[in-house]
């Protein structure tokens, strides 16, 4: 095996040196991860949205959204919770294409992992700091997480990950709620099972340390379809769906049942207009049945300044470089929809 090692990158606990939170950003985190953690674990009957681009591709228009997210949770923050994604690393089923702002900063230059855990890192503490939002991010890679633990109140575990022992252990030492999403094959047993490992405690290597971890209850299940064996999309968003997700928590004696609906990826069929339709079915679903609406805390929408997707390189402003995304207009209508059948 042949790799080329090019230069040894600082830890987490040397960057977060570098680039510190003040007083007040570390008490806004704390204040949103337990309005956060209260919707899960059932004592907020607030709505939570995961809401933004596919990917964070560039600072300005990343920020440029999220200001306007902020304008727009004054509108509806008495029935719901919004945070951002700031997706910083893109899982890729060949590996080919951009992988996000971690590797690429620039997404038209060759990568750089040290100016990629600077760029993350800056992006989020400006999102906090600026706006007052504490967002998501993907865990594409469990040994990198620290790198961005003191700013994040939500983390997503992918379709592609979730069946990896890393992933699931280190989603038990995690202190905000980690969603644990379907594979990509369907099978809810696998993330079921993902879901018993992340609310358990583990003794696990982690960044050449043995660790332990007590286990994360807010750990839960992210619906977002999947591919057949003929490669057709599959939605597992509709109510029969949700009530059959509800049988499988029933059984497992698991803490804080909960269920976040992706309205993109299979659901959709990538189709991302569909999201309006399927995040206006789940808010109906959950209108008429209260075993529904104490399961479902909430959706996942891509969704960023520009209509579409274009290709890297391409100029539009907001416009996303990977899948995609509904345009600002449409989420903006769709969120004051949504908040007032809630």
């Amino acid at each position: 095996m042949q790799m080329n090692f090019h230069r040894k990158l600082p830890t987490p606990l040397e960057v977060k040196q570098e680039f510190p939170l003040t007083e007040r950003m570390t008490q806004v985190k704390a204040e949103r991860d337990e309005e956060i953690r209260a919707v899960f674990d059932g004592t907020s009957d607030k709505f939570i949205l995961i809401i933004g681009p596919c990917s964070a591709d560039h600072r300005e228009p990343v920020l440029a959204y999220i200001e306007k997210l902020r304008h727009l949770e004054e509108q509806v923050g008495d029935k719901m919770i919004l945070i951002p994604r700031i997706y910083t690393n893109k899982p890729r089923t060949t590996g080919q294409g951009y992988k996000g702002m971690l590797h690429q900063p620039d997404p038209e230059a060759k990568p750089d992992m040290y100016k990629g855990i600077v760029a993350i890192r800056e992006l989020h503490m400006a999102a906090l700091r600026d706006y007052d939002f504490t967002c998501a991010d993907e865990m594409l890679y469990p040994e990198n997480y620290r790198y961005l633990s003191d700013l994040l109140s939500y983390t997503a575990v992918g379709a592609r990950s979730v069946e990896n022992q890393q992933h699931r252990l280190t989603a038990s030492g995690v202190e905000v709620p980690v969603g644990m999403k379907n594979p990509t094959g369907g099978d809810l047993g696998v993330m079921m099972n993902s879901i018993v490992a992340a609310q358990g405690s583990h003794t696990f290597l982690y960044r050449g340390w043995e660790v332990t971890s007590e286990g994360n209850p807010y750990a839960h299940a992210i619906l977002r379809g999947y591919v057949d064996y003929a490669g057709r999309n599959i939605s597992n968003y509709h109510y029969e769906d949700l009530l059959w997700v509800r049988e499988l928590y029933a059984k497992s004696n698991l803490a804080n049942p909960s269920v976040i609906v992706d309205t993109n990826h299979s659901n959709s069929g990538k189709k991302y207009l569909e999201q309006i339709r399927i995040a206006k079915d789940v808010v109906h679903s959950r209108n008429q049945n209260e075993d529904i609406k104490h399961l479902v805390k909430g959706l996942m929408i891509e969704s960023y300044l520009e209509d579409g997707a274009q290709g890297v390189g391409e100029q539009v402003f907001g416009k996303s470089i990977t899948d995609p995304c509904l345009g600002w207009e449409k989420t903006e209508q769709l969120v004051l929809e949504l908040a007032e059948k809630l």
